[in-house]
């Protein structure tokens, strides 16, 4: 590994006060932008929340990236929406442009050429613009039906050009619009995680059914006068170190363990029965639970394995091995 350059006291000091003075900007900002926020905010939500179509999101530079991290955000948590950059639209992708979509236009000038294309468009076909700018008299301030008016603060490049403050206001302003989307339309954590199938959110936002599939096996079982024999080469064959124990119905009448097997030997096990070892009052969740609820009540128990019940009859036992095989606990 190579040698790393080292920086006197004095210039690290130097670079850390920098960083500090950048932060205390991107702070005050937000704090400006907080004292800004109006019934305008509310009346962008009431277009979007009025309308069936797509919110498109545009913007050029920085305010594009930033325009597509908002729409993603929107998509994610309810609110259809995608991202079209604005020289491609004027080349053929106003056709994305339909009578019920919103534009979402983001310029920190308000006045970026390759917005006015779509914001003439926009007009002549009756579509609203929400606009996001920092200046109330500019173009696309004008020409939007809902201007979002961002404070005019400095930015925290010292020459005043790099995009830092306004794409930091930017995007919270985004963060803000999309939360109170969320909330008017009630969406719910379960709607969060039909939108984000993969990775650990989303696995831990996924049902106990949904992990159970269509051909997961139920447990292995025993009846209740089932032999301590018979107990423990149901467990062995059933390889989830546990085995459920049923009573004459079907219905769940206990869980034995490896644990339970052990202490039993602990006794004079030449008479001893499922009943005689048997928890009886297992750890059990319901297919409509989510997976983040198994994970808990497994560590929180302290325990390695529950089953999975309907109508009083267990359909799946969850061992915390496969869990952690499939990444459901790190």
């Amino acid at each position: 590994m190579p040698e790393l350059p080292h920086s006197s006291p004095a210039d690290i000091a130097v670079m850390t006060g920098r960083a500090r003075e950048v932060m205390q900007l991107n702070i005050e900002a937000l704090q400006a932008l907080e004292r800004t926020i109006d019934a305008s905010l509310a009346r962008a939500c009431e277009v979007i929340l009025s309308r069936p179509g797509y919110v498109v999101v545009t913007g050029i530079g920085k305010s594009g990236h930033i325009g597509g991290k908002i729409a993603a955000t929107l998509a994610s948590t309810g609110t259809n929406a995608f991202f079209v950059h604005p020289a491609e639209m004027s080349h053929g992708d106003l056709g994305m442009l339909r009578s019920d979509t919103t534009l979402l236009a983001i310029s920190a000038s308000g006045e970026s050429r390759e917005l006015r294309d779509p914001l003439i468009f926009c007009q002549r076909a009756g579509i609203p613009v929400i606009g996001m700018t920092q200046r109330s008299s500019s173009f696309l301030a004008r020409m939007s039906a809902v201007p979002l008016i961002m404070p005019n603060v400095a930015e925290a490049c010292p020459n005043g050009l790099a995009p830092t403050t306004s794409t930091l206001m930017t995007l919270a302003l985004g963060d803000a619009l999309a939360m109170v989307l969320m909330d008017r339309r009630e969406f719910t954590a379960t709607d969060f995680g039909l939108h984000h199938p993969g990775g650990a959110l989303g696995m831990s936002l996924q049902s106990v059914r949904e992990w159970m599939g269509d051909n997961h096996a139920p447990p292995a079982s025993v009846p209740l006068d089932a032999s301590f024999a018979d107990v423990v080469a149901t467990i062995t064959a059933g390889r989830k170190g546990a085995v459920a124990v049923l009573n004459a119905e079907g219905a769940l009448a206990g869980m034995i363990t490896d644990g339970d097997v052990r202490r039993a030997f602990a006794n004079d096990i030449s008479s001893i029965t499922a009943a005689d070892i048997m928890s009886r009052t297992p750890i059990t969740v319901n297919p409509d639970q989510r997976m983040s609820d198994v994970v808990d009540l497994l560590a929180a128990n302290k325990i390695a394995t529950l089953f999975v019940m309907e109508s009083d009859r267990p359909v799946a036992i969850i061992h915390v091995a496969e869990l952690m095989q499939a990444g459901y606990v790190s």
